[in-house]
């Protein structure tokens, strides 16, 4: 099966579904889900649609009893946050070194040794 969005299955990680943060604690992701589920039986335009690191996408009841229902199993919660916090630190690097103010682990570490100084020249 093919599909015209590549991206569509890391939109629809749990987290970024509910809305939630890799730390949320079960509680937090009931919480979330039964708000959501609240809102989308009242029609409302705000909880049919989400956005993620990876663009905007749009939630439906079904999609969030699937993402609750994954985050309580623990190892495919493992795996969403794996998946979520790759995207997140993916996205989060390139919007920083494109803005030009990222400075990775090495750069730091030259410049705490006064490296960068000597490469400057």
């Amino acid at each position: 099966m093919t599909t015209g969005d590549p991206l569509a299955l890391w939109r629809s990680n749990p987290f970024y579904v509910l809305d939630v943060s890799t730390e949320s604690t079960p509680s937090d992701v009931e919480r979330a889900g039964q708000r959501l589920l609240a809102l989308l039986t009242v029609g409302s335009a705000n909880a049919q649609n989400y956005q993620t690191p990876l663009g905007p996408a749009t939630r439906d009841a079904e999609k969030v009893r699937q993402a609750v229902a994954a985050l309580r199993d623990p190892e495919q919660r493992v795996l969403h946050e794996l998946w979520a916090n790759v995207v997140l630190a993916g996205t989060q690097a390139s919007r920083q070194s494109s803005a030009g103010a990222y400075a990775g682990p090495w750069e730091e570490a030259e410049r705490a040794l006064g490296w960068s100084a000597l490469w400057a020249r």
